[in-house]
């Protein structure tokens, strides 16, 4: 026998536990004496003990015993005295105070334990009520387990009035839950809280969508909507609901509308491409490569000189304190627009060195709220809404775009020859050297000297 327990422990309400689950939050009253006839030591819900105490609030004497079989029959010393079932649901069976205060680790094993509760001076000590460290003590406890199969509850026997109570107590619950019952109970709690969670998510969506979910085919298009969104979310899902022919009209308006006020419109490479547009033929080749085009923006003289400030969106209502709230991801990379994406390198994977490159441009990238006072190149900002509109069907919102490196089919003759063909660099065959920028598997292969 060993006693993991002994001396005082302090009580409030006139209660003390035995826990051994460690996602319990505490036990309840009535479901700890749920179909008992013994008061004092509530045993109903799985691996928990609740232990009543005459005394309200103080110190009392607490022993707790660990047998290896049954121990003698109850003390005359005893005026109190019941038996109960008690089978730990974890290693972690411990005696905790109220509120855990304290707590006493009592070292018991997964298996079926008999528990006697015993107690003397329980009417005493529930007069007085509460007990100063100075005071005499009027009550105390011994609790006893030892290995032994499942049996019913029972009163050994009981004197105070207190005990007496308890006892009617318990014998005026309901009975348990069946396992079946409180299997079925707790699919239900959790199908209502997976439910909650949903209506929290979809109200969330719902308000980050400007007050209306989104159709699947809106999910879908990625890019630079939220940009729009911000702004005026009633004509994003009126373009959503529009169908492919009036959001190609939108795509060509705004195409058209962004290289007039960038002043493009008067080039002719420019104009030529608005026409084809317009016609609905394809683009001059020219537009096949987008690192083409912004090189050709850079090279032309009559590229007007235009800037403009980040627009600010106006300040919606906040989301419901109710409504879900996603958990921030790790940050993503910002995309670069213009010439200055092609000196910009992707970063390299975790735990692989960046490789080292001559910088022929800064870079400046800031984070947080959009700066009115910040400027940009609208030219540079007219570009994509150009190549956003020569998309396939449906149209997508412009997205701001890195210079293609990629290989893209149909290539040259020379490539039916030489092996395959890269638009930045030409044909490649087995040879010197690979290609440093192309970012395509099968593309990764010497290049033709000369």
């Amino acid at each position: 026998m060993r006693r993991p327990v002994e001396g005082e422990v302090h009580v409030h309400y006139g209660q003390i536990y035995v826990e051994s689950d460690p996602d319990s939050s505490g036990p309840d009253l009535a479901a700890s004496f749920a179909g008992q006839s013994a008061g004092l030591c509530g045993a109903a819900m799985p691996g928990t003990l609740w232990l009543t105490t005459g005394l309200h609030t103080g110190s009392v004497r607490f022993t707790v015993e660990v047998h290896d079989q049954a121990p003698p029959l109850l003390d005359p010393v005893w005026e109190e005295g019941v038996e109960v079932s008690f089978r730990p649901v974890s290693a972690g069976s411990m005696l905790v105070q109220w509120a855990g205060e304290a707590s006493w680790e009592l070292d018991l094993e997964e298996t079926d334990y008999r528990v006697r509760y015993c107690a003397k001076g329980m009417d005493e000590a529930h007069q007085q009520a509460a007990r100063l460290d100075d005071e005499r003590q009027l009550d105390r406890y011994l609790l006893q387990f030892w290995p032994a199969p499942p049996a019913p509850d029972r009163v050994l026997r009981q004197t105070s009035a207190n005990a007496a109570y308890w006892h009617d107590y318990a014998r005026r619950q309901p009975p348990p839950p069946t396992p079946a019952e409180r299997a079925e109970a707790e699919l239900l709690s959790r199908r209502a809280q997976e439910q909650a969670e949903q209506e929290r998510r979809l109200a969330y969506e719902r308000w980050d969508w400007g007050g209306q979910l989104p159709g699947q085919t809106l999910r879908d298009v990625g890019g630079n909507v939220r940009g729009l969104l911000s702004f005026d979310p009633a004509l994003v899902h009126a373009i959503d609901a529009s169908g492919p022919a009036a959001q190609r009209a939108v795509a060509l308006l705004a195409a058209r509308h962004a290289c007039e006020a960038a002043g493009l419109a008067q080039l002719d490479w420019i104009a030529t491409a608005l026409t084809a547009l317009a016609q609905g033929r394809p683009l001059s080749p020219l537009f096949d490569d987008s690192a083409r085009v912004w090189q050709a923006l850079e090279s032309d003289p009559r590229v007007p000189d235009r800037t403009v400030g980040r627009p600010v969106p106006p300040e919606w209502p906040p989301a419901d304190a109710g409504a879900h709230t996603p958990t921030p991801q790790p940050g993503q990379t910002p995309q670069i627009v213009g010439p200055a994406a092609a000196a910009t390198e992707l970063p390299s994977p975790p735990g692989q060195p960046t490789p080292l490159a001559r910088a022929t441009r800064t870079l400046k990238v800031t984070t947080g709220p959009p700066d009115p006072s910040l400027r940009m190149s609208q030219p540079h900002l007219a570009i994509p809404a150009l190549l956003g509109a020569a998309e396939a069907d449906p149209p997508k919102p412009t997205r701001s775009r890195r210079p293609s490196t990629r290989c893209t089919p149909p290539w040259p003759p020379a490539a039916r020859t030489t092996g395959h063909f890269c638009k930045r660099s030409g044909p490649y065959v087995r040879g010197v050297r690979k290609h440093p920028t192309c970012r395509r598997p099968s593309c990764r292969r010497p290049r033709q000297e000369g």
